[in-house]
């Protein structure tokens, strides 16, 4: 199955307790095309400035992204500098820089008009309406945001959440959106909508799966190295939707597995800065990394209180 990913991509400053990077590449579309290249076939629908190396775009050529889509315009690549204290699920915003994507409107090539499933990552909700307009009949249409449309353009966000299938949004983000405290009431706000599925991205506690009536609960791996969580989100929802695409199934077993997998995903990006873990990743150390997921949380299912 086809997948296509319409987002961001850009230059990234960050600091962490553990290091510090200036311009290398980031951008919420380069994170999940990569994540995704590892179970299917990705296109990507992006902009970029004059500035844009050549050898970023080659790099996602090897991992056989389909880079058709990522249209080059004059001025700079948006840049965007940001910084970690000790708390590694909390980003400090110094800086953002539009650049081109200030006038970004996304035209997709005939090529992608067709793809089965679709993950619209964060950027203006009404540029993410636009791509909603031009695809056919996708499988699944998922969607993220973040709090700056949360505020800034609240009634277009809602219109396009209505559209879509699923929503993949952090906890900070969906107490912000459904105005209540409690996840549960959150995801249930954000499926009254219409999205049948809201997963809630919890950093280093995890994920939380609402899918019709059901809820499936995941724990993040526990790494001793965490350099970078820049990312981190971007590269779940890569590793999730492209298992879903491999598979071509949308069963509640399809989507847990997917679950693990993106979080697996998310566990290797956050071992070092930029993409720098992620493209060197191999298929055995992504097969490994999901039997200690599944070992982490099993247990017999017999007991006996008596």
């Amino acid at each position: 199955m086809k997948l296509l990913v319409v987002g961001t991509v850009a230059f990234d400053s960050v600091k962490t307790p553990f290091g510090e990077v200036n311009d290398v590449l980031g951008g919420s579309a380069t994170y999940f095309s990569v994540s995704a290249s590892y179970f299917t076939d990705v296109s990507i629908v992006a902009v970029v400035g004059e500035d844009f190396p050549d050898e970023h775009l080659e790099m996602l050529r090897q991992k056989e992204v389909d880079v058709r889509g990522v249209m080059r315009s004059s001025g700079k690549t948006f840049r965007r500098k940001g910084e970690y204290g000790s708390d590694l699920n909390q980003a400090n915003t110094l800086e953002t820089q539009l650049n081109v994507l200030a006038d970004f409107s996304p035209i997709l090539p005939d090529e992608y008009t067709d793809c089965d499933f679709v993950f619209l990552a964060n950027v203006d909700p009404v540029l993410q309406s636009k791509v909603l307009d031009q695809v056919k009949k996708p499988k699944l249409v998922a969607m993220d945001t973040m709090n700056f449309w949360i505020h800034g353009k609240h009634g277009d966000l809602i219109e396009t959440i209505k559209r879509v299938n699923m929503v993949i949004i952090n906890e900070g983000e969906a107490r912000d959106l459904a105005k209540v405290p409690n996840l549960v009431h959150a995801a249930q706000w954000i499926q009254d909508l219409g999205p049948k599925t809201v997963i809630i991205k919890r950093g280093e506690y995890g994920a939380l799966m609402f899918n019709g009536k059901t809820v499936f609960s995941a724990p993040a791996f526990p790494l001793e190295t965490i350099y970078d969580p820049t990312g981190a989100g971007d590269s779940f929802a890569g590793g999730f939707i492209g298992y879903l695409s491999s598979v071509n199934n949308l069963n509640e077993a399809s989507l847990r597995q997917a679950i693990i997998l993106g979080s697996a995903m998310a566990s290797f990006n956050v071992e070092d800065f930029s993409l720098d873990r992620l493209k060197e990743l191999t298929y055995p150390e992504i097969e490994e990394r999901f039997r200690m997921f599944k070992n982490l949380t099993h247990f017999e299912d017999s007991i006996s209180l008596q």
